[in-house]
């Protein structure tokens, strides 16, 4: 370990051991055996913050087998208790916020506000799920077998893979865990190798919390070969993947022999419409939030943005004003609205993107990528006469790259915005109530937000339909992710007969 590394991460954080090096497994911090290792790199200054191992395949079997050990002792603890050790997380979690705030800014890149609210949005997770793991009640069924008791118990399923992403590094793991957990689940979490270091500091405050070994696990390794491992593991009982829809295919093609349950929250083209009635500035001042939430690599993000052409002029000028107002920088900066791109891959795609609408038609209204700060920013970019030949148009750009058009009607609208294999959110802002319902049930996604750019948080049944994924996470249904309904037919003794 670079040793100057190390203290100079000691005096960004108030606690040094949130930071780690190591896999957790089974309670204790654990090298690679094979000495591959993997660096972490800032994508701020594209500096190395850090080194992860990569285990080796038979360590990930340990790990499953540390998860399969300890699944008899955690689901067999009272729904109460395990409650208590997820509150007590929960509470560590907000005591620490600062320091996991900084640290995901180190190796994620977003503003240190940003990084703030997803500690908190991650915290809520924890405590949503503790409380709702008391609450995962059977049902008793009316009989229609003379001298017989019917009804469900929920059971956990097993343990859980969780394979999370690197835009929301901290809140993708708690609102899996959390629900697995609650449930009575163990579960080993795959994090993004670009930013592992959330997550191992989450493992780090479980262990404080009083979570038993065995029960949060983080496993590092290659990405292909630990996913593979764990979908045909038979102990794995059910996989929760976040990332990419071409990702999400092939965890779900590796699971099918094994037949788990799986979960899937993959990508998305969420359309951002503006009604006729609305007014322009308005409308573009809540179209940039929507689109340049995390630098636009968020799967919220607004990725087509179509106005009525009444007031498409107008909502442009207001669009690139408030735009131009963003700033651009090191997230670890004060007053930062965009940090970095995660990697220098990501911002060349952003301007091959761009390029290709160009070269299409598409007019450039501003994005001098000249101003950027360094080589993995990509600084604000509006483009106007978008059109569904373009990539901007059809792929999820998950860039600061917005896209308009323009449309006449409110039947056009809803075949532009439903155009695209995508339907995880969508975005409506018009005072029509006409207007609100009749596109709240013509568009083809699992979440429609009407005149709010915030659409999600733990009472949510976060997820999308088509080939945004399958289930949902949050509310209500997020912990049936991680339950199997049990059925019982309880008969009275001496009450069988041949009939």
């Amino acid at each position: 370990m670079n040793m100057k590394l190390t203290r100079t991460l000691s005096t960004l954080l108030d606690d040094p051991r949130l930071f780690r090096q190591h896999a957790y497994v089974n309670g204790k911090w654990t090298h690679g055996e094979g000495g591959r290792e993997e660096a972490v790199f800032d994508p701020a200054t594209g500096e190395a913050i850090g080194h992860i191992p990569w285990l080796e395949a038979h360590q990930i079997r340990e790990a499953v087998d540390a998860a399969d050990a300890a699944f008899a002792h955690w689901r067999a603890l009272r729904a109460d208790e395990r409650c208590e050790r997820l509150l007590a997380w929960h509470d560590l979690l907000q005591e620490h916020r600062e320091d996991l705030a900084t640290i995901m800014t180190l190796e994620q890149g977003k503003p240190l506000p940003d990084a703030r609210g997803e500690v908190e949005y991650g915290a809520s997770f924890v405590r949503w799920f503790a409380e709702e793991g008391k609450r995962t009640f059977g049902e008793t069924i009316p009989s229609h077998i003379p001298n017989a008791a019917l009804g469900t118990l929920k059971e956990p399923v097993g343990i859980a893979a969780l394979i999370t992403p690197w835009n929301f590094p901290l809140a993708m793991i708690t609102r899996k865990a959390a629900a697995a957990m609650a449930a009575g689940c163990t579960v080993l979490v795959k994090p993004a190798g670009e930013t592992p270091f959330s997550a191992l500091a989450l493992a780090e405050l479980a262990e404080r919390a009083g979570i038993p070994g065995g029960v949060f696990n983080v496993v590092l390794g290659e990405p292909a070969e630990v996913s593979k491992i764990l979908c045909a593991e038979e102990r794995v009982k059910a996989v929760s993947f976040t990332g990419s829809t071409r990702v999400g295919r092939l965890l779900l093609e590796q699971s099918a022999q094994s037949v788990k349950r799986v979960s899937l929250e993959l990508g998305g083209n969420a359309p951002f419409i503006v009604g006729p009635d609305m007014d322009p500035k308005e409308a573009a001042f809540a179209a940039v939030a929507a689109k340049f939430q995390t630098a636009g690599q968020d799967c919220l993000a607004a990725n087509r943005i179509l106005v009525h052409e009444s007031i498409h002029d107008e909502f442009v000028e207001h669009f690139a004003e408030r735009m131009a107002a963003l700033t651009v920088g090191n997230g670890l900066e004060s007053e930062i609205d965009l940090g970095p791109l995660i990697h220098r891959q990501a911002v060349d795609k952003a301007a091959a993107i761009v390029d290709d609408a160009i070269s299409r038609g598409a007019t450039l209204v501003a994005g001098d990528q000249t101003r950027a700060p360094g080589e993995n920013y990509f600084m604000p970019t509006l483009l106007t006469g978008v059109t569904p030949e373009m990539k901007v148009w059809r792929e999820e750009n998950f860039a600061p790259v917005a896209g308009v058009t323009a449309y006449r009607d409110d039947d056009q609208v809803i075949e532009m915005a439903n155009d695209t294999e995508y339907g995880l959110a969508a975005y409506v802002y018009t005072h029509d109530i006409r207007r609100i319902w009749k596109l709240l049930r013509a568009l083809e996604y699992g979440m429609v937000s009407v005149n709010s750019v915030k659409m999600t948080g733990p009472p949510v049944p976060f997820g999308g339909v088509k080939q945004s994924g399958l289930g949902r996470e949050g509310g209500i249904t997020g912990i049936d992710e991680y339950l199997e309904t049990k059925y019982y037919c309880l008969g009275a003794l001496g009450s069988v007969s041949g009939s």
